[in-house]
C-alpha cells in the first residue's frame, strides 16, 4: 500500500491510501469519526479491484479546513479532489454512513463522476428531516463526551472491545481503527495517557451537527449511475431511510442484512466484501 497527499478545497491536505491492484478502480469512503484504513479488512478480500481509500478532512492523517465549517459538501470536495488527482475515470465507489452521503454529494455536484456505487446506510435524510445545522443532538453531544486519550493503543482496544458500539466490530476492523486512528502524544498527560484520537471529539461533533443540513435527497433524481443501498437490521436512522433512497434514485437497488447493524462493513468485512463484488456484477448487467 502507498500513501499520497492530495490538496482539497479550503487549504485541506488529504491522505489517500492506494492499495494497488490491476483491476477496475474502486474508491472507498469512511464514516464519521473513522479513517480510510478501517476499510483494509474489506479491501484485502477484493483483490480483483484497484482500491483507494480516503482520510476525509479532519479525520485520520488529513488536515481540517481553516476557514470552513465541517459541512458535508466539503467531504464531496474531498472526493472530487481525489478523483482528479488520481485521474480516476468513472470509478466505482463504496461508502459507509457519512462516506456514502459524501459520494452521492460528489456525484450530484459533478454528474458522471462514478460508474456505480455500493453505499451502506448513507446518511441522506428525507426533506422533512434535513432541517439544517443542529449542534444540540444526541450524536454530537455523545461525541463531545467521548474519551479521546488512553495510556496505550492496547488500552484503547480493550476499552472499545468491552462495550457498545465498538464491541460489535470485527477484531481486524477494530485493530485497524485503533492502530491508525490514534497518535502518540509528545509526552504523557497528567493522567498517564500516551495516545489520543486523531479525529478530535469537537470535530466529530461538528460533522454530526451538519448531518441534517445537506439537501442531497432532493437531487437524487440526478444520480443516473446504478446505486446499491445496503441497510442493516435497525428500524430507525440511516437504515430507515434506505427504501426511500432507492425509490428516489433512477437506478437504485436495495440490499438488506438482518444480521448486521449500522457498522455492518466493520462488523463483518468478509460478508460485505462479497456483497460489494456481487452488487457490482449485478449493477453491471
Amino acid at each position: 500500500m502507498e500513501q499520497r497527499t492530495v490538496h482539497s478545497t479550503n487549504d485541506v491536505t488529504l491522505t489517500v491510501h492506494d492499495f494497488g491492484g490491476d483491476g477496475p478502480d474502486v474508491l472507498f469512503a469512511h464514516a464519521t469519526g473513522f479513517h480510510g484504513l478501517v476499510w483494509e479488512p474489506v479491501i484485502r478480500r477484493l483483490p480483483q479491484y484497484r482500491c483507494l481509500s480516503i482520510d476525509f478532512r479532519a479525520h485520520g492523517d488529513s488536515s481540517a479546513p481553516r476557514n470552513r465549517p465541517l459541512e458535508w459538501e466539503g467531504f464531496a470536495d474531498d472526493v472530487l479532489a481525489v478523483c482528479d488527482e488520481f485521474n480516476l475515470n468513472s470509478p466505482m465507489a463504496v461508502g459507509h454512513s457519512k462516506g456514502g452521503a459524501s459520494l452521492l454529494l460528489a456525484e450530484i455536484a459533478r454528474p458522471g463522476t462514478f460508474k456505480m456505487m455500493y453505499l451502506y446506510e448513507p446518511v441522506v435524510m428525507p426533506p422533512q428531516m434535513a432541517i439544517g445545522y443542529q449542534s444540540d443532538n444526541p450524536l454530537s453531544n455523545g461525541a463531545r463526551k467521548r474519551r479521546s486519550s488512553f495510556p496505550s493503543k492496547q488500552d484503547a482496544m480493550e476499552n472499545y472491545a468491552a462495550k457498545p458500539p465498538f464491541s460489535v466490530l470485527d477484531a481486524d476492523a477494530l485493530a485497524a481503527y485503533v492502530n491508525h486512528g490514534f497518535i502518540e502524544l509528545a509526552a504523557p498527560d497528567e493522567n498517564g495517557n500516551t495516545v489520543t484520537l486523531k479525529c478530535r471529539p469537537e470535530n466529530e461533533a461538528e460533522v454530526y451537527a451538519h448531518g441534517s443540513a445537506h439537501q442531497a435527497f432532493l437531487a437524487l433524481g440526478n444520480v443516473h449511475c446504478p446505486v446499491t443501498i445496503a441497510i442493516g437490521n435497525e428500524t430507525y436512522g440511516p437504515a430507515a431511510f434506505g427504501p426511500g433512497l432507492v425509490d428516489a434514485l433512477p437506478h437504485g437497488f436495495l440490499r438488506t442484512y438482518p444480521d448486521l447493524a449500522h457498522f455492518g462493513p466493520l462488523e463483518n468485512p468478509e460478508k460485505i466484501a462479497a456483497e460489494i463484488s456481487d452488487a457490482f456484477v449485478v449493477m453491471s448487467a
